[in-house]
């Protein structure tokens, strides 16, 4: 079994590439898994890690770009046409799955030219334009979100969820709280603005820490920064006297996960996925430049009383710090929230994803 899974350039393009990766693996110790991205995406340095191969294209998006850079991404995209046609002649997949944004066009529109069978999944509530341009080529798509169903072909939409790591499931609190140096009695608040961290939301969380000083002995911090922005992050939490664990990066996703009371960050399809699996109550700040698909991701937390959500023009020190003091002092509202939260989550979605992709194989076989 061969399966080609394209995609990446965040962690919202990634990690349910991973999740579905996992899920091929551990029902076929020999399947062969590897992944089309590119050298400036996450994929770079988050799939060796991972351990599967990978193979780059060169290829970037043309939304918000000047006419020039369009221009330059529409002669890059004819580039990975090509390279994609070689990499699927050499590889030979059963199956090809993209997982969105760009660079899973090219890979996706070869395998279908040349009869492998394909999958797309989304993971927003309003597909992005690459999947909406792929959903009418593709065997199969495989949704989040029921709304999402109205903008893909009916008859081959399948409403699965947005797939989880398996390990992001097996965090122990215990181990974490060694592995981050934190305190067993102390609320714990993850703070993270994605794989790539987030300026804004480092810079408002750092400032509203002057609004909590009367609650820096009972709550403590887990903060992803990104590399830009760790030395100053880490410099105020010292300065104030906050206990706090603060790295650019948090590769142990699933003991961070598993010691955190509250989590504050953006509301990316995948975060949102790992939030409602595990059941953790959240304050989300959704990316406003993303195509509107983040707070679309977040309202539908948020009207069922899953997170709280700050627009970003409302975003501000003190109201960020109001909604953390007020969650991290009622164990009753982060009740509430993780009941909410995991009522909408769905663990077993990279199972359904593997599922259609082995009937999708099947078929082609059955009619070989």
């Amino acid at each position: 079994m061969r399966v080609v899974i394209a995609g990446g350039g965040t962690g919202g393009h990634l990690f349910p590439g991973i999740a579905v990766a996992e899920e091929f693996k551990k029902r076929n110790k020999k399947a062969e898994v590897m992944f089309i991205g590119t050298e400036q995406g996450i994929e770079a340095r988050v799939i060796p890690k991972e351990g599967y191969p990978i193979r780059f294209l060169k290829a970037e998006g043309v939304l918000g770009k000047s006419p020039l850079r369009k221009l330059m991404a529409l002669w890059r995209l004819s580039g990975s046409v090509c390279s994609s046609w070689k990499i699927l002649r050499e590889v030979k997949p059963d199956v090809v799955i993209g997982t969105g944004g760009y660079v899973s066009v090219a890979p996706v529109a070869c395998a279908r030219l040349m009869s492998v069978p394909t999958l797309i999944m989304e993971q927003n509530l309003i597909p992005g334009l690459a999947n909406r341009m792929l959903g009418k080529l593709v065997d199969a798509v495989a949704v989040t979100y029921y709304e999402s169903i109205s903008f893909f072909p009916r008859a081959r939409t399948y409403l699965t969820g947005n797939p989880v790591r398996a390990g992001i499931m097996n965090g122990k609190k215990e181990d974490a709280l060694k592995l981050f140096s934190l305190d067993e009695d102390k609320m714990t608040v993850m703070v993270s603005g994605g794989s790539s961290g987030a300026r804004s939301i480092n810079s408002v969380m750092v400032n509203a820490l002057n609004y909590m000083l009367d609650v820096k002995d009972t709550v403590q911090f887990l903060h992803q920064t990104g590399e830009k922005d760790y030395e100053s992050v880490r410099k105020v939490y010292r300065q104030l006297g906050f206990k706090a664990m603060v790295a650019p990066f948090i590769y142990q996703m699933a003991e961070a996960y598993a010691v955190a009371d509250l989590v504050v960050s953006r509301a990316g399809a995948t975060t949102i996925a790992e939030l409602t699996a595990l059941g953790k109550p959240s304050i989300l700040i959704p990316y406003p430049h993303a195509a509107g698909h983040q707070e679309f991701n977040a309202r539908k937390l948020f009207e069922i009383g899953a997170c709280r959500m700050i627009p970003e023009d409302e975003l501000s020190a003190e109201v960020l710090a109001e909604n953390i003091k007020e969650l991290c002092n009622s164990e009753e509202k982060l009740v509430e929230m993780r009941r909410q939260s995991i009522a909408l989550g769905r663990a077993d979605a990279a199972q359904k994803v593997v599922d259609i992709a082995m009937s999708l194989v099947r078929s082609k076989k059955g009619n070989v």
